[in-house]
């Protein structure tokens, strides 16, 4: 599924790359062309499970989902990150991603929220010397 020129991908996967070298947190895309459920926060969640982010060492992974035809998306993270995590930063965090959608700045605003998820997690979850990534970094495509 094409979405984002390659240069954008790279850029976007590149920014996951950076964020999580800082932290012992997992971040992950997942980009549909239309809405997989009900709703963008539905698809999140069922996404969550389904790429198994929940078994996380440290329960802080973030995922970030956008249904790119249908202009909606959704941000979740695990227990280790939300319950410290004030309690706006989520709306806070799609704002800011929002503010550069609005452009038509997508992947800006892709890496944009990736920054801020990464700093946060970097804030409550420093790297350590042990860490490993959990995770793939790329961009899982849903099935549409």
């Amino acid at each position: 599924m094409e979405i984002f020129l390659a240069e954008d991908q790279d850029r976007i996967v590149q920014a996951i790359s950076i964020a999580e070298s800082k932290t012992s947190g997992e971040i992950r895309l997942v980009v549909d062309r239309k809405l997989s459920h009900k709703t963008a926060l539905d698809a999140a969640v069922a996404f969550f499970k389904k790429l198994k982010m929940h078994e996380t060492a440290l329960r802080n992974g973030v995922l970030i989902y956008l249904a790119v035809d249908d202009h909606k998306f959704a941000i979740i993270g695990d227990h280790g990150i939300s319950d410290r995590v004030a309690e706006g930063f989520w709306d806070e965090t799609k704002e800011h991603m929002l503010s550069f959608f609005k452009q038509d700045e997508v992947a800006q605003g892709l890496i944009t929220g990736i920054h801020d998820v990464g700093e946060k997690l970097y804030a409550f979850f420093p790297r350590r010397n042990d860490d490993i990534n959990e995770l793939p970094d790329d961009i899982y495509y849903g099935n549409n």
